[in-house]
């Protein structure tokens, strides 16, 4: 059965990245202090307690990718379901919700430190890469991301966003993963 992603059009594309265009999503965040392996571990189980029934009405929600790491300083314009990115030690890690949620009838969630955010559309240069999730790769992702920007003549309008889309078991060849940076065009 196929994981649900938030929906996007491509604007361009290049060999290396592609400029994306995403519509307004909700979103699932919470903000864990520590490293980014350790952050994105801890928010990854408080989100997964939410969407698993840790929430008032009790109802499961389905799992959507990727999840979105962004630093804790910065909102995170855009997520993938699970996303991570640094700042002053700390993480915002997000879930994107489902498309058919509204925030009217989400669950509330029962864990104080998980909140739910409505994300307005974006324009997003996303870089695909498969591998490993180690702090050296999405560094040297991020790096090419903006080189990218750079060359394309955008305008960063916030963090990048680390997007993570499949589970900590898959094989890491076979792991989809995507660095992430809402942008203004030229």
């Amino acid at each position: 059965m196929a994981t649900e992603t938030p929906a996007y059009t491509i604007v361009r594309a290049w060999a290396d990245a592609e400029l994306r265009q995403y519509g307004p999503t909700i979103v699932a965040e919470t903000r864990v202090a520590g490293p980014r392996e350790t952050a994105g571990s801890e928010g990854f189980r408080r989100l997964a307690g939410y969407i698993f029934g840790g929430n008032r009405a009790r109802t499961s929600i389905a799992m959507t990718a990727p999840v979105g790491q962004a630093p804790a300083g910065e909102r995170i314009a855009m997520t993938a379901p699970v996303g991570q990115a640094p700042v002053e030690g700390a993480w915002m890690v997000s879930f994107t919700m489902p498309a058919r949620w509204t925030m009217d009838t989400l669950p509330v969630p029962n864990d104080p430190q998980v909140t739910l955010r409505e994300v307005p559309g974006a324009l997003v240069l996303a870089r695909r890469y498969s591998g490993t999730w180690s702090e050296a790769r999405y560094a040297k992702e991020a790096d090419a991301l903006d080189a990218v920007r750079t060359r394309e003549g955008l305008r960063a309008l916030g963090e990048t966003v680390w997007a993570r889309y499949n589970p900590p078991w898959t094989p890491w060849f076979l792991r989809r993963n995507e660095v992430l940076l809402p942008v203004a065009d030229s």
